[in-house]
């Protein structure tokens, strides 16, 4: 999985930077088809400092995105990843409901008998 980090119109503090990596890199034990991630920190407000972090999650066929704001970064950051983590255990269930209805729909043209034949 390819993790590009940005922080926008600020430079991160290397613990933030470190945080955010460990914990997207963690999402990968949840689903294997992660091809890309992209952490995204900005400021919202400056006034009462409002810190938005956003992740796009890069799987076969799809894209899944969260955003949270809070008081803090890292705080942000994780709200964010238990987002993704409903979002992906979602997005493989529908995978697996749509591979067993093709088995089901392969295994039950291979086992019918064929129209016309008879015993």
């Amino acid at each position: 999985m390819q993790i590009h980090f940005t922080a926008r119109k600020f430079k991160a503090r290397t613990e933030i930077k470190d945080h955010a990596l460990d914990v997207v890199k963690k999402l990968d034990k949840f689903y294997d088809g992660i091809v890309r991630s992209d952490i995204i920190l900005s400021f919202e407000r400056k006034t009462p400092s409002l810190k938005m972090a956003e992740i796009n999650l890069r799987v076969h066929g799809t894209v899944l995105s969260a955003r949270e704001k809070s008081e803090e970064f890292i705080k942000s950051i994780d709200l964010a990843v238990e987002k993704l983590e409903r979002q992906l255990a979602k997005y493989k269930t529908k995978l697996r409901r749509k591979n067993k209805k093709t088995l089901r729909r392969v295994k039950q043209e291979t086992t019918s008998p064929i129209l016309g034949e008879e015993e």
